[in-house]
């Protein structure tokens, strides 16, 4: 898979304090994962068949990338694999498939309990209520956006498919690129998935889908880490 420039890729109502503890089973003091406890519980080649994975440029602070209209910015942070929620720790990955087939662009971040329950809570509330809005940092146009069935990942998750809509300029017929974000809470960790077809070749033709056995993965490695600390 190659991510081209054409795939890029204030958040929504926020839950109570108590709330958000009281839905995730965890405590407002349970410590986030250090970028040391990230790095080890990364997947890498070797818990993968078939995908290479090369590391990739993250940033902890919360990201500014902002649609039109503003409450679809936690979709547009998402294909970022970021959150309007400034992270303790975070680290991404780029995943590719040996051979042609759907690979991804993956984040994993430490938060707050809180902020990690916001995490998944923007989203899907902004997912809910935005089906097109523009990313305003690049200036693509995004339509068909589906709040997707619960995968069941973890703690918690959310999946969403979206249509991107990439041209040049205006008046050029843009090209039609499906997208889909997977994010999942585990603990205070939030693990986050973007993918994207390309529909020029054969198998791109269709929605896009995050790879189940990358997410699991993920999960697994992250559980791995839990139990032996």
């Amino acid at each position: 898979m190659t991510l081209p420039a054409l795939a890029a890729c204030g958040s929504g109502q926020a839950s109570t304090p108590s709330a958000a503890s009281h839905r995730t089973g965890t405590s407002v003091d349970d410590k986030a994962l250090s970028k040391a406890d990230l790095e080890r519980a990364a997947i890498t080649d070797a818990d993968l068949d078939g995908y290479k994975v090369e590391r990739a440029l993250a940033n902890p602070k919360a990201s500014r990338r902002t649609a039109d209209p503003a409450a679809c910015a936690p979709v547009v942070q998402s294909l970022g694999t970021s959150s309007g929620y400034a992270a303790t720790a975070r680290l991404a990955r780029m995943i590719f498939p040996k051979k042609q087939g759907p690979g991804a662009t993956m984040s994993l971040s430490s938060y707050s309990a809180e902020d990690a329950a916001r995490v998944i809570d923007a989203i899907r509330a902004a997912a809910k209520g935005c089906k097109s809005f523009k990313d305003i940092q690049v200036d693509f146009g995004y339509e068909a956006v589906e709040l997707q069935p619960d995968p069941g990942y973890g703690d918690e998750s959310v999946s969403l498919r979206l249509t991107q809509l990439a041209a040049d300029t205006e008046d050029e017929e843009p090209i039609k690129v499906p997208c889909a974000v997977v994010a999942v809470r585990q603990g205070t960790t939030v693990a986050m998935f973007y993918t994207f077809n390309n529909p020029s070749r054969p198998w791109g033709r269709g929605p896009a889908v995050v790879p189940d056995a990358l997410v699991r993965a993920q999960l697994g490695k992250l559980d791995k880490l839990g139990t032996s600390k």
